[in-house]
């Protein structure tokens, strides 16, 4: 059974925190997705930053949609997952799978295209091709940095503090 998360929209502004607000792409499909999203927002958390993640903020369109009201319930979540992408400091992609997720993509590129930095996250080794790299179009969107363990992605965050100061 797939975890069953119901939570109200929350918007964030940029006012509304005076720290790093960090919206998580992530692909979030199964039990074992959602567990890994939600331990990389208590980590993230735990070193003082605000995070967004949309399997717990916008919730999953999955258990909200019944008869009639898909289409209502998908721009609610659409919306809110835009409004904070806007309002975010920094995107992490999770780019852990065999392919990057497409609305993690999407998320990447509207980020990208409003200014907001990005860094990716991937231990996996599954990659496009024979160099470990994946399509260079959404590595670019992160200056082709992406961390491959949680030191890095430390480090990485912090020079992103560093740039903003």
């Amino acid at each position: 059974m797939l975890l069953m998360k119901m939570k109200n929209i929350k918007f964030w502004s940029r006012k509304e925190y005076q720290g790093m607000k960090i919206y998580y792409a992530a692909p979030l499909f199964n039990d074992w997705e959602l567990n890994k999203n939600e331990k990389m927002k208590k980590w993230l958390e735990s070193k003082g930053y605000f995070v967004y993640l949309p399997q717990d903020e916008a919730g999953l369109a999955y258990e909200k949609i019944d008869t009639g009201n898909k289409r209502k319930i998908n721009k609610m979540i659409f919306e809110s997952d835009i409004k904070c992408i806007k309002n975010s400091d920094l995107l992490i992609f999770d780019l852990n799978g065999r392919v990057p997720d497409e609305g993690g993509c999407v998320e990447l590129g509207m980020a990208y295209a409003w200014g907001i930095k990005c860094i990716g996250f991937k231990t996996d080794t599954r990659a496009l091709d024979y160099t470990g790299d994946d399509n260079l179009m959404i590595e670019g969107c992160m200056e082709f940095k992406i961390a491959r363990n949680l030191e890095e992605l430390e480090r990485m965050i912090k020079e992103v503090i560093v740039e903003f100061d």
